[in-house]
């Protein structure tokens, strides 16, 4: 029996083929006889570990958003279980329905930037009042503290012997100068100034879904949604959107801060979240666009000097080149915004 017919579906598959480019989780269209259309994940298990809290969150959230009148994913219950996935002991599978005539966008322009920020804007004010308790699908995904901890433990380890690099200290000093400035979102936290919230973390252009006028159905890729600072959302589609090169470009020359980005993004989000938004989060979505640069230089770093065990890369210096691509694009962000 194939994965699909462990789920109430409509009909016998007829076609099976790949869908999307995600480099997360495996994604197939399935077509059924039925004329029905479903998409069927392979859930990446060794990245969410705990596939009962993931199908949890989504289930509450999409439930919440379809109780407010409007359209989100729908997963399909296993036949066995009645649960949202299915495992066979080894591998976990799940299947939502296909929307059709449905389709995403890769491009970041004013435009699209300006639909990211009401779309994501829009799903956290939904998610404002989700009666059950979400958890983390990944703890301490964005919190800089810990990165920076991290960032402390490869270097005292220094497993490539990269550390004593002149390359390396110039990195080091930049980054612990900013250190304590960018760490400020855990300690407002712990004064009670800053609140989580239900965010999506995953704000990428492409993780909208549009229909044939142009307009948003839904946001999609909901694995990574769970309780964060409002910045997370805003901060990870700048880190992208707002750059003018991709985050592994040599050339720093290159590494801009895009201000009609950050301007359309953030006014049509404030606009769409002013509702609910405390004057701490507003006053520090500055900081927000200057901290994910910086947090994933930090990343990148720290898995460079540990020996390229994380990230993927292509070349025995890629981890350092993008290291220096998200700190030009963290001083031009800073520059403008602080």
């Amino acid at each position: 029996m194939s994965a699909i017919e462990h789920f109430l579906t409509e009909g016998t598959p007829l076609e099976v083929k790949p869908l999307g480019n995600g480099l997360i989780n495996d994604t197939l269209k399935v077509s059924m006889d039925s004329g029905k259309n479903y998409v069927l994940q392979r859930i990446n298990h060794s990245i969410f570990r705990d596939v009962d809290l993931l199908m949890h969150n989504i289930d509450c959230v999409t439930a919440h958003i379809r109780s407010k009148g409007k359209r989100t994913l729908r997963f399909i219950p296993c036949r066995e279980t009645g649960k949202s996935y299915w495992t066979d002991g080894r591998e976990y599978w799940r299947v939502s329905e296909f929307i059709d005539g449905a389709y995403t966008l890769d491009a970041v322009t004013p435009e699209t930037a300006a639909c990211a920020g009401k779309a994501f804007g829009e799903f956290q004010a939904m998610l404002i009042d989700v009666p059950d308790a979400i958890g983390e699908t990944i703890p301490d995904f964005h919190n800089m503290e810990l990165r920076a901890r991290q960032l402390q433990q490869a270097v005292e380890e220094n497993r490539a012997g990269r550390v004593a690099l002149p390359e390396s200290g110039e990195i080091l000093s930049e980054i612990s100068a900013n250190m304590e400035e960018m760490c400020k979102a855990e300690r407002l936290h712990r004064q009670g100034l800053l609140p989580k919230r239900i965010c999506h973390c995953d704000t990428k252009v492409n993780n909208m879904l549009f229909d044939a006028d142009g307009n948003v159905i839904c946001v999609i890729d909901l694995d990574t949604v769970m309780p964060s600072f409002v910045f997370s959302d805003i901060g990870d589609f700048l880190r992208t959107g707002a750059s003018t090169v991709a985050e592994d470009n040599p050339d720093t020359g290159l590494v801009d801060f895009r201000m009609d980005i950050y301007r359309s993004f953030t006014e049509a989000y404030l606009d769409a979240a002013s509702g609910f938004l405390t004057p701490v989060e507003v006053e520090n979505i500055p900081y927000a666009a200057c901290l994910f640069p910086f947090m994933q230089a930090v990343r990148f770093f720290a898995d460079y000097l540990a020996g390229d065990t994380y990230y993927k890369t292509l070349y025995p210096d890629h981890n350092l080149v993008r290291t220096r691509n998200q700190l030009a694009l963290f001083r031009s962000a800073r520059s403008k915004l602080l």
